[in-house]
């Protein structure tokens, strides 16, 4: 992608721009940011993969006497309401492992960087449908793909909740903008921006909006995520390493904790974390690791012949990669020289051509073949 080219998507900034401007900084709307945008996930399709137990699905209705009910998936067709009944929203969240054209509209926002990207959820509403005022902790963009909805936004300067209400909805909201938006029209909101999105069109219609979010961890989770993986990674000197006290006296007060057991418990982290790169390491295997609801089913591996052909990461893939390392799927592997250029390239373009793989060593096609039997990777026929 040529980040300092303009970019419909953007509002005619280039992706550097944008960044620069507006990113965590200040909302954009854009329209036209999709030219010609229609739904790329049917109706019909879309209620199919709700009812599947591999995607996270919920139902919002709005109820008389502003009450609000929340359900969770998977939905059966007949949970579904009817299109003519007003005030209900389907949230389906990460389409984009689930369908190839959502895959692919999300690529389009890769200039920024992959490790923040989350997913494409699909909010699927009939007239008056909504979730309520609310805020989210990362970035977004919500783009129109169906219908019509109107926004509201500020800056939310007060985040207090409604109580007793299974959504997090805004107990004191106050807009500051407003945009009605039709298909193709994005906006942009930073963390904690408050937004209220509501359906339009009238008796029978349906709106679908595409929300584009990004992870954004926090500092206490990342540290105990890290840390556990660190001493799960832990060599076998450190694990074998006992606790020893063969100068202990006698203790008068024996609840106290020994100075010298807190000292070796100290040492036990320090050790740990001294290993090369095993933050790092531990951070990109964090990042890949597949959703909860994502499994691959494992094939033969394909001949030396069929993979020169070229290969594709499937869609639910995550690859990442540092300066001394490549990560696929929460695993990694020490890669330099040649063959992590080769492989940093598919993780930037997902996917390689014959000419890349031409030149790729034994050890790199070996390691491709078991990514491909895994299920991580397809070959370029196959897709």
């Amino acid at each position: 992608m040529e980040i300092d080219q303009p970019l419909a998507l953007l509002g005619g900034l280039s992706p550097q721009q944008f960044m620069k401007r507006h990113w965590q900084r200040k909302p954009l709307l854009v329209r036209g940011a999709v030219p010609g945008m229609t739904s790329l996930v049917p109706t019909e399709r879309l209620f199919e993969l709700a009812g599947r137990e591999e995607v996270e699905s919920r139902l919002v209705i709005q109820q008389p006497g502003g009450r609000w009910q929340l359900r969770r998936g998977p939905f059966a067709p007949s949970a579904i309401p009817s299109a003519r009944r007003k005030g209900w929203t389907l949230l389906a969240q990460g389409m984009d492992l689930h369908d190839a054209d959502v895959h692919a509209l999300l690529q389009q926002f890769r200039f920024i960087p992959e490790a923040r990207l989350d997913d494409l959820m699909i909010s699927h509403a009939t007239e008056g449908g909504g979730v309520g005022p609310h805020f989210d902790s990362y970035d977004v963009f919500l783009l129109q793909a169906h219908g019509r909805r109107r926004w509201r936004i500020g800056r939310g300067r007060d985040l207090s909740l409604q109580p007793d209400v299974p959504l997090k909805i805004l107990a004191n909201f106050e807009p500051e903008e407003e945009y009605l938006l039709e298909p193709g029209d994005m906006l942009y909101l930073p963390p904690r921006w408050a937004h209220d999105g509501v359906a339009e069109g009238g008796p029978g219609s349906t709106c679908q909006t595409y929300s584009i979010g990004f992870r954004a961890p926090q500092r206490g989770e990342l540290a105990r995520e890290l840390l556990q993986r660190v001493a799960d990674a832990a060599g076998e000197d450190l694990v074998a390493k006992m606790y020893r006290d063969s100068g202990q006296p006698a203790v008068g007060a024996p609840a106290a904790i020994p100075a010298s057991l807190q000292a070796f418990a100290r040492d036990a982290v320090v050790a740990a974390l001294r290993q090369p790169q095993v933050i790092e390491r531990a951070l990109g295997e964090h990042l890949t690791e597949p959703k909860a609801q994502v499994w691959f089913e494992s094939v033969r591996a394909p001949t030396r012949a069929r993979l020169l052909r070229g290969v594709r990461l499937d869609i639910r893939s995550r690859m990442l990669y540092d300066a001394g390392a490549v990560y696929l799927n929460g695993e990694s592997w020490r890669a330099s020289g040649a063959d992590a250029r080769l492989m940093r390239r598919l993780a930037d373009a997902r996917a390689l051509g014959a000419g890349e793989l031409a030149r790729a060593s034994p050890e790199a096609l070996a390691l491709l073949a078991d990514w491909c039997a895994a299920g991580w990777v397809a070959l370029h026929a196959s897709i």
